[in-house]
């Protein structure tokens, strides 16, 4: 798991643009609904990413599966 401080530095047309804390060169635009709702310009966010393992499994599965009925289909 990742976790990392940002800045909000400002709000334009929904989107909200973080800047990372250890290199301020680093810009993330997300839309702002995505942030708490009382975010406000000047305000640090914690950011945490994680990949999540399961997820990713159940995806490929699904994708598996169907990749594997087209082939069926298009065989019979």
């Amino acid at each position: 798991m990742e976790n990392f401080k940002v800045t909000l530095d400002r709000i334009e047309e929904g989107i909200a643009v973080l800047l990372t804390r250890d290199d301020e060169s680093i810009k993330i635009n997300i839309p702002l609904f995505l942030l708490p709702p009382e975010s406000r310009e000047g305000d640090i966010l914690n950011i945490t990413i994680a990949r999540d393992v399961q997820e990713t499994e159940d995806a490929k599965e699904r994708v598996s599966n169907l990749l594997e009925k087209l082939k069926n289909k298009n065989q019979g």
